[in-house]
């Protein structure tokens, strides 16, 4: 970078976090330091000297702000390149300083946009038009610009600054990582502005005519789905509080491909539930789940459910995991990968990261329960595309179910048959659950055939299944589900309906004395 003019920086920035100190060693480095607006102020009352960068041009911030840096003698200043003759003559001629860097980082549209109650009006005002102009000048003019726009490159920045090592290889790296998030954040504006179109036209599709999607790398992982598959997480630019991406990690191993599906599977689970509750996840699958008066009680039972498969099985609870909750899960012979809850107590983090095989292996994840990520798409891989859906967590309500027998259902078993509904569409198709008492007993998943699901939900709940209630995530098409239920003790059972052998269905109830109920909804997941 040139040397034949003081040194400067223009800072301009929404994102405010780290600034003080950033630039503050940059004025110890003797760099003069312009500014605008809101990040003028906020340097100044910090003691931090600034050159309004209208002194510089002479030109007011006019328009409420909208127009403040879109002028020559700022774009000039990082556009131009000194050791070139001609652009060194307009340099001297039109009295521009040269930047040797540029910090920037943009509105947050993004966030805003993601409010539930954002109108259009809030989303284009926080669509920024300068800051990705300076950002894509000052990372074209890389070779003489330093372009910085996250907070995490300040130290680095400041760093090699100081050994005076900020090299042209450095600052094209700068460069990409600035033209990355000048695309992510015109993908994010051209994906809302497509979404209004839509609803403009009166479309009834959510869906735009195109997808551009955006993510970032958080980290990466130890192993795919298997350990000769490399494989990374990427989050998305403005994740939700509750979702995974989000979720910290108190202690325990570095987490694998396999564990964040896990992790995922059970948290959705248990968030069905508003009592305390807890499931056990294998493989994706729910091998145990339960409802309890207390979270220990929800965690014995969900564990028994399958004992022998919830041996290396991920954890999910949905309050705040106390001393009770955390001794029964370090019950000798229980070997357990992860445990995902919103919170946990002293006491359970004083149990958890103390026993033997606890301290250093089990994973410990925090992460908000709510709804608030309710209604986001879900995005699947296929050769030359991406299929694109809306997530399966319609809340559940049973004002449209209808008894189509002639035995109700009794109350216990009805509390049984809306357990066994809200675990089902979390078990792979075919699915089939049989549940009694709040808690899961046996689950047949991603069975070809839904017969041979019931046959192992059977199997899984042995004697236990007298007396209880069987779950289908879809219609049965034969009576012999009903029959393999029955000659397993089931006395309810709860399914959408709509098969043309519905009647021989029903008919197959009525024979076993059997209440059955049809939801109208069906809950397939592949």
């Amino acid at each position: 970078m040139s040397n034949s003019h003081p040194k400067r920086a223009l800072v301009s920035v929404s994102d405010k976090i780290g600034l003080e100190s950033f630039v503050r060693g940059l004025t110890e480095l003797g760099f003069e330091i312009l500014s605008t607006g809101g990040t003028r102020k906020f340097l100044e009352q910090a003691g931090i000297p600034v050159i309004d960068v209208t002194s510089y041009t002479g030109f007011p911030e006019i328009m409420d702000g909208r127009v403040k840096t879109l002028h020559p003698k700022v774009h000039g200043a990082i556009l131009g390149r000194p050791t070139l003759a001609s652009d060194a003559a307009a340099i001297e001629a039109h009295g521009i300083v040269p930047f040797q860097l540029v910090v920037v980082n943009l509105y947050p549209f993004q966030q805003t946009v993601a409010k539930p109650d954002v109108t259009f009006d809030d989303a284009i005002e926080n669509i920024d038009i300068g800051g990705p102009s300076m950002v894509r000048s000052a990372a074209k003019n890389h070779a003489h610009v330093a372009i910085v726009t996250q907070p995490s490159q300040y130290s680095d920045v400041l760093r090699r600054l100081q050994q005076n090592s900020l090299d042209e290889a450095f600052r094209r790296r700068l460069a990409a990582a600035a033209f990355e998030m000048t695309a992510t954040y015109d993908r994010a504006i051209s994906n809302y502005m497509a979404q209004v179109t839509a609803k403009d036209a009166g479309e009834v599709s959510s869906f735009g005519s195109r997808l551009s999607l955006s993510f970032r790398l958080q980290q990466e992982l130890r192993y795919g789905e298997n350990p000769h598959q490399r494989a990374a997480f990427y989050v998305e630019d403005a994740p939700s509080s509750t979702s995974i991406a989000n979720a910290r990690q108190l202690t325990g191993k570095e987490l694998s491909y396999n564990n964040l599906l896990d992790l995922d599977a059970a948290k959705s689970i248990v968030s069905e539930f508003t009592q305390p509750a807890a499931c056990v996840i294998k493989h994706n699958n729910p091998c145990g789940c339960a409802v309890g008066e207390s979270l220990a009680i929800a965690f014995d039972k969900a564990y028994e459910g399958d004992p022998i498969s919830a041996f290396g099985s991920i954890i999910g609870l949905n309050k705040t995991v106390d001393a009770a909750t955390a001794e029964a899960m370090c019950v000798p012979g229980r070997f357990i990968e992860a445990i995902i809850a919103p919170a946990y107590d002293d006491a359970a983090l004083q149990i958890l990261t103390t026993k033997p095989k606890w301290k250093n292996n089990v994973r410990l994840m925090q992460v908000e329960f709510s709804d608030a990520d309710s209604g986001a798409p879900e995005y699947r891989r296929v050769s030359g595309g991406l299929l694109v859906q809306d997530r399966d967590d319609l809340p559940q309500s049973d004002a449209a179910w209808r008894v189509v027998t002639s035995r109700q259902a009794t109350a216990q078993e009805l509390a049984d048959l809306r357990f066994a509904w809200a675990v089902c569409r979390h078990v792979k198709s075919n699915a089939i659950v049989f549940a009694k008492d709040g808690m899961l007993l046996g689950a047949g998943a991603g069975q070809m055939s839904r017969l041979d699901s019931s046959m192992i939900a059977a199997y899984k709940a042995g004697d236990r299944s007298q007396g209880g209630v069987v779950a289908s995530d879809a219609f049965f098409p034969f009576r012999d589900g009903i029959d393999a239920a029955a000659k397993a003790g089931i006395k309810a059972a709860i399914q959408p309906g709509g098969s043309k052998n519905d009647g021989e269905v029903i008919a197959a109830c009525n024979e076993h004395g059997i209440a059955m109920i049809f939801t109208g909804v069906r809950h397939f997941r592949h």
